[in-house]
């Protein structure tokens, strides 16, 4: 199966964008460490595995920095309309038109969202070198071999009857 770079690469760039918006807000996203399993300890994860140079890392950093001011009020954007559908859904007052609204909004935050997450993920990828971009898209291959057979593993074990 051949595995689109640009694909598994926003994956990956988008998982600790996404994980830095979230501790600037403090929202851990989950995991052991201070500040959520995302974030730094995903930039660290990534620069050791890439061997990323310090100037890289600062790079990277900046990057994630200055998209930050963009992310953040899409992701609240995204997160209110979704939040908002949910009490709509649970109000005992449906109303589709009203449903419709907020999932547009939500549908359109969450597209500008993965606009932006693309750009910064373009300009974090110019700063790896061909051998650490060669690497990197060899670990997503891997990582996106063994999601897909633990999804196979999932889909098998569902019972029939759903």
């Amino acid at each position: 199966m051949k595995i689109d770079r640009s694909k598994v690469l926003s994956v990956a760039l988008s998982l600790a964008l996404l994980g830095s918006v979230a501790v600037a807000q403090g929202r851990p996203m989950g995991g052991p460490h201070e500040g959520g399993f995302f974030g730094e300890h995903s930039l660290e994860f990534f620069a050791d595995i890439l061997n990323l140079t310090d100037a890289q890392q600062t790079q990277i950093k900046q990057i994630i920095a200055s998209a930050k001011p963009t992310l953040e009020p899409l992701f609240r954007q995204e997160m209110e309309s979704k939040k908002a559908i949910m009490q709509l859904a649970m109000s005992g007052n449906f109303d589709e038109a009203k449903a419709q609204s907020l999932a547009q909004q939500a549908s359109q935050a969450h597209v500008q969202l993965e606009v932006e997450h693309a750009r910064a993920i373009s300009q974090a990828y110019q700063v790896l070198t061909p051998e650490q971009k060669t690497k990197l898209a060899q670990f997503l291959a891997k990582r996106e071999q063994r999601m897909q057979e633990h999804w196979q593993e999932h889909m098998q074990q569902k019972p029939q009857s759903e």
